[in-house]
């Protein structure tokens, strides 16, 4: 985090030039749900050409039954067509497909692609040129357990109380992956000439977003699990704060538009810190704060009840 003010902003700056290095790349999915799209819409926004195949209807991609919106932005851009790989007009079609693809993206259970003829040994015979990046839920010999995204979180300690996580943390950690495995694929072919198998597990997902908690950085009592008065939430007259001033100059500047005698770093750890602070935000706006935070340059941010 910067240290001190950004500077003034310069007058009409120019948009900063996109890269994108996936592109002429040419991306096809299988993958439904949200991991898979997920990752196919990085790819794109990193300049692939990305194509899916769907179940026909009634089934199809499910996202698209239960949250049209969400479907619709994760396949802006992408190419849709409908192939029932069941059958041999459907083989024939995604076969055609991957003639011209340079990544498969799957998010089946091994078992489920061995069925399709589309285990990597057999993929990798009919198309050399080919790479794929298959999205399981846990790696290695837990490919065919049965899982969720907050199943991934609950096994990596990243479930408290009875709350459900604010989002699809493991989901969209492991679409961030697939689409990185995608360049690491690519990387390889230019290298080697020929196709890669490269496995994302979505529990792996999870566990890499737990590191920081398994490192100890964010068990209660720790800097960042609200043992340091700075960094915690609070209630304020009219809403909560999230109040990030962690570094020893956001404290100072905290504690000192606070009135908290705060000498060193050891004392954000008090509970007498803590307690004036939790009672000075309870005796403030929302919108005090905020006007305060921009004044005094404290990381801080307003939310409603």
């Amino acid at each position: 985090m910067p240290s001190s003010k950004p500077p003034a902003a310069r007058k009409n700056p120019s948009p900063p030039v996109p890269l994108l290095p996936l592109k002429g790349v040419r991306v096809l999915s299988l993958a439904l749900n949200l991991p898979g799209p997920a990752a196919l819409m990085r790819c794109r926004q990193m300049g692939a050409r990305c194509a899916k195949l769907e179940p026909p209807p009634p089934s199809g991609d499910p996202m698209k039954l239960y949250n049209p919106a969400a479907y619709a932005a994760l396949h802006a851009g992408v190419r849709i067509a409908t192939a029932d790989l069941k059958t041999e007009r459907g083989q024939a079609l995604l076969h055609r497909e991957l003639a011209k693809t340079d990544v498969l993206l799957t998010s089946f259970r091994p078992s489920a692609l061995a069925k399709l003829g589309l285990g990597w040994k057999a993929l990798h015979r009919q198309h050399p040129q080919l790479s794929q990046v298959a999205i399981v839920g846990s790696p290695g010999t837990r490919a065919e357990e049965p899982g969720h995204d907050l199943t991934y979180l609950a096994e990596n300690d990243l479930v408290t109380g009875l709350d459900l996580p604010a989002t699809l943390y493991a989901d969209m950690g492991g679409s961030l992956m697939a689409s990185e495995a995608v360049l690491q694929a690519v990387l390889h072919q230019r290298a080697k000439g020929k196709g890669a198998y490269l496995e994302v597990a979505l529990s792996a997902a999870a566990g890499y977003l737990a590191l920081p908690r398994n490192w100890g950085l964010t068990q209660p009592g720790a800097a960042v699990g609200g043992g340091h008065a700075g960094y915690r939430l609070y209630a304020c007259k009219d809403g909560r704060v999230a109040l990030a001033a962690l570094e020893p100059h956001f404290a100072a500047s905290l504690c000192a538009a606070a009135g908290v005698e705060a000498p060193n770093m050891k004392a954000m750890f008090a509970p007498a810190t803590h307690a004036a602070i939790e009672g000075w935000f309870k005796a403030r706006t929302r919108k005090e704060l905020d006007a305060l935070a921009v004044e005094k340059d404290i990381p801080l941010h307003t939310l409603a009840r």
